[in-house]
């Protein structure tokens, strides 16, 4: 599971992500194990920093292995890596790795990536899925999302004494504005 978020800047690019799966995936079994250990040593047990190109290799690697259970990549807000900040801007390097994953066809890999539907994701993603799974236009989660505002606005004391009026425009407006999330 990875988690982007743009307050963050280690969780929004593709060496965080990246550093972040070969970690977790340490503990999976003993042959990933292994792999990162010998990756480990040739970088002069930590002291040398890999390139990303390196750490590529390392997860793709790792991912041929056979295994009795599936690799899961779980992205969580792609659309939080920033897409306009350098030549080769954070997002679309973690999409190009997305696209490298999925064409290799790695039998024990499952990705599932969760995002505001922003059109360079939807470009990448699109042709890559096999089912996909959107909520952005779904009517019951705007409901969800009124609810919730409704539960904090009769709760909230601060707010006990606003008119209905008041109470509503506040409901409407963060519903409104909330675009699904």
């Amino acid at each position: 599971m990875y988690y982007c978020d743009f307050r963050e800047d280690q969780k929004t690019d593709l060496r965080g992500f990246l550093s972040s799966v070969l970690f977790q995936l340490c503990d999976q079994s003993d042959s990933y194990y292994d792999i990162l250990s010998t990756f480990h040593s040739t970088h002069r047990n930590g002291a040398q920093s890999p390139s990303d190109d390196e750490l590529v290799g390392c997860l793709k690697e790792l991912l041929k292995i056979p295994g009795p259970l599936p690799v899961y990549l779980i992205i969580d807000g792609l659309d939080e890596c920033p897409s306009t900040s350098s030549l080769s801007p954070p997002r679309e390097k973690l999409l190009s790795l997305l696209e490298d994953l999925v064409k290799a066809r790695y039998t024990n890999l499952r990705i599932c990536v969760t995002s505001r539907p922003e059109a360079d994701i939807k470009a990448i993603l699109e042709s890559l899925t096999f089912l996909s799974v959107s909520l952005h236009d779904e009517r019951g989660q705007n409901e969800d999302i009124k609810n919730y505002i409704k539960s904090v606005i009769s709760t909230n004391r601060n707010m006990q004494d606003w008119s209905s009026e008041h109470k509503q425009l506040v409901i409407d407006t963060l519903t409104e504005r909330a675009d699904g999330m």
